[in-house]
């Protein structure tokens, strides 16, 4: 983490100007973070595989059983593991909520080490006067972890879709869920994209790693908390209104419910609003890292010959 770029080692004659030198600089500096990244890969892929083979059992537990078994009724109550749907519930969740919060050691990272301590020991100005310029260097900064992260996180997003099989809530949540949401949709890939820009630019203007790593923490926070908070407000709701009681599908995302008086009125989001939160949120979360790039890259320019 705090040796210098290969592009400053390079022997005489021989120069890093393709962007193979300088992706090889990025992943021989921060070789730790990238072992760390492929352990909890491994181990989230691991965990999946495992969660899809007991994924049946599991949401058996869920359904009703008897005892003694009724002819053409339900399952026997000693005929289904309890531990199963406990154990799948326990771990896709965790698996959802780790997932869904990379952004933050994502963004802490980018601040920190990624450009942050470079800036600070000064081995980011010595790649400079090695044929690297500083929007290069900034470039490969941000191009070699953004395309590991998503590359990294559609593959675990994919598998947790395979574990899951449906689309109900089953054991292992509600669609609506603020963690299941996160992971079930383009937006597990959009959050650390936008926590990765939102840590380089700090680490441009703090120019020290760890309060660069503090403030793109707290970035990523107030980001994620926004979105979380206001999430409900990014697609027209359904409301619907009549003069007698009436149940939801056990699929709505519920947000208001006044009744029974002379009718009962409820506001919510049914399933079928899921992609299109999923694209708006996802297209704020990518606009949000562009423009923290711009940002960083204009940042760059004025602060360097």
């Amino acid at each position: 983490m705090t040796t210098a770029l290969t592009a400053a080692t390079t022997p005489a004659g021989r120069t890093t100007r393709g962007p193979s030198g300088l992706v090889w600089a990025v992943l021989r500096v921060h070789r730790t973070a990238l072992v760390f990244w492929g352990l909890v890969l491994a181990a989230m892929t691991a965990c999946l595989i495992w969660m899809y083979a007991i994924g049946d059992e599991a949401r058996r537990g869920m359904g009703g059983c008897v005892e003694p078994v009724a002819a053409g009724g339900l399952p026997s109550c000693s005929s289904i593991d309890v531990a199963a749907t406990d154990t799948y519930s326990f771990f896709i969740g965790l698996l959802a909520t780790s997932l869904s919060f990379v952004i933050f050691p994502v963004a802490a990272w980018a601040g920190g080490a990624l450009v942050g301590h470079e800036l600070e020991s000064g081995t980011a100005r010595l790649a400079w006067t090695q044929s690297v310029t500083p929007a290069r260097w900034l470039a490969a900064k941000l191009a070699v972890p953004a395309v590991l992260l998503a590359a990294g996180t559609c593959g675990v997003a994919l598998l947790n879709l395979w574990a899951r099989q449906d689309g109900g809530p089953g054991p292992g949540g509600n669609w609506y869920y603020s963690d299941v949401f996160i992971v079930t949709g383009p937006t597990v890939v959009a959050y650390p994209l936008a926590g990765l820009a939102l840590g380089a630019l700090t680490g441009l203007l703090l120019r020290r790693a760890l309060p660069a790593a503090g403030v793109g923490f707290a970035a990523a926070l107030v980001l994620y908390k926004v979105l979380e908070r206001y999430r409900a407000d990014l697609w027209p709701t359904v409301t619907r209104a009549e003069a007698g009681g009436f149940e939801l599908p056990r699929s709505a995302w519920q947000l208001s419910w006044d009744g029974p008086t002379r009718a009962t009125r409820a506001i919510y989001h049914p399933q079928s609003h899921f992609w299109p939160l999923q694209y708006v949120e996802t297209g704020i979360l990518l606009t949000v890292a562009a423009a923290a790039t711009l940002a960083a890259f204009a940042l760059l320019r004025r602060r360097t010959p």
